[in-house]
C-alpha cells in the first residue's frame, strides 16, 4: 500500500555525515527529531502519557523524519526503550543517533564519565535497547574532564573499527577540542547548544560548515520573549503566518547547509507544527531579521 502521507520534511533538503571520510555515508533530511523530551520531568523515569509518546514517535515518522536523535541518559533508557516500541523492525532509511558520557544521579542532574570501558558499555547496551546491529551516529555527550581525551577518543575508533559504530559525533565541544578528536577518529557530527538567542557557538558552526561536519543544534527553539508584536520575531510571524517555533526552526535550517535542526515534543500537534517548519521559506530581509536580534541582545 501507498503511503499518501505528506512529507512536509523533505522540504528541509539533505544533509550527508561521513562525506569526504572514505569510509561510508549516510544522508538524512536535514529537520530532524529529538527524542529528550519523552521521559519524565527533569528527563527522568517514564513520561506521563507513554501512548502518546509513542505516538508522537510514529508520526514524526510519518512526516518524513529520518533522523530522531536520543541517548542512554534520557530517563536515563526511557527514550531508547521507547524509540524501540514504537518504531522497531524500523523503517529503511531510519537513522538513529544515540549518545554516551553523561550518567544520571536524579531529575535535571547530569555527570560526565568518559571512562573507554564505561562508553563501551553504554554502546553495547544501547545497541541492545533499541534492537540494532550498529549504531548510526554514536555521539560522545560530553568530554569528561577526568579522564585523557584521547582515550576517549580512542574508544570511539575502535567501536567504529569493530563494526558497532558507523559514525562518530561530539556533543557541547569546542573548535581545538574537535581538532583534536579529528586526529583519532573521524567526526561528522557536532551536538552544540545553539539557537536565535545562545550563539555561543557560532565559531564551531562556522569549522563545521568550512569542515563539512553536520552541526546539531540543541534546545534549537528558544522564542519566548522575542515574540511580542513590535519585535523582529513577531514581523516575521505576522508576515508568514507561521508560528514563532517554526520561524526558529526556519531560521536554523536557512543559516547554513550544514545545520540539523532536532526540535523535541511529547505533543503530536507539536511534532506536526515543527515538521511543518521545513516548507516555510523566508525571505533575505527576514533572515537578516532575525540574525540581527542576537546583535541587539
Amino acid at each position: 500500500m501507498t503511503d499518501r502521507t505528506p512529507k512536509p520534511i523533505r522540504s528541509s533538503g539533505t544533509f550527508t555525515f561521513g562525506a569526504g571520510n572514505g569510509a561510508g555515508t549516510t544522508t538524512v533530511h536535514r529537520l530532524g527529531y529529538g527524542a529528550m523530551q519523552i521521559t519524565g520531568p527533569g528527563v527522568w523515569g517514564e513520561p506521563a502519557d507513554r501512548d502518546t509518546c509513542i505516538e508522537v514517535l510514529r508520526r514524526a515518522v510519518d512526516m518524513g523524519v529520518d533522523l530522531i536523535d536520543t541517548a542512554d541518559s534520557y530517563g536515563p533508557e526511557v527514550s531508547e526503550q521507547l524509540i524501540f516500541e514504537a518504531l522497531h523492525p524500523y523503517p529503511d532509511g531510519l537513522v538513529i543517533a544515540t549518545k554516551a558520557g553523561l550518567t544520571r544521579q536524579g531529575p535535571g542532574q547530569w555527570l560526565p564519565v568518559g571512562r573507554p570501558e564505561y562508553l563501551r558499555q553504554q554502546c553495547e547496551l544501547s545497541l541492545r535497547r533499541l534492537g540494532l546491529e550498529r549504531i548510526d551516529l554514536f555521539q560522545l555527550h560530553r568530554i569528561d574532564p577526568l579522564v585523557p581525551a584521547a582515550d576517549q577518543f580512542g574508544l570511539l575508533a575502535d567501536l567504529v573499527s569493530e563494526g558497532k559504530v558507523a559514525h562518530v559525533g561530539l556533543s557541547q565541544v569546542t573548535v581545538a577540542e574537535l581538532e583534536a578528536a579529528r586526529q583519532v577518529v573521524p567526526v561528522v557530527s557536532v551536538q552544540n547548544l545553539f539557537n536565535l538567542t545562545d550563539r555561543s557557538s557560532g565559531d564551531v558552526l562556522a569549522h563545521c560548515e568550512t569542515e563539512g561536519i553536520g552541526f546539531i543544534p540543541w534546545f534549537p527553539v528558544a522564542s519566548g520573549a522575542l515574540t511580542g508584536p513590535d519585535t523582529a520575531m513577531g514581523s516575521v510571524v505576522a508576515e508568514t503566518g507561521a508560528t514563532p517555533s517554526q520561524v526558529a526552526l526556519a531560521w536554523l535550517l536557512h543559516l547554513s547547509p550544514v545545520v540539523l535542526p532536532i526540535p523535541g515534543t511529547k505533543s503530536v500537534a507539536h511534532v506536526e507544527e515543527n515538521c511543518e517548519a521545513a516548507t516555510l521559506q523566508l525571505t533575505d530581509a527576514q533572515m537578516g531579521a532575525l540574525t540581527a536580534i542576537h546583535e541587539a541582545s
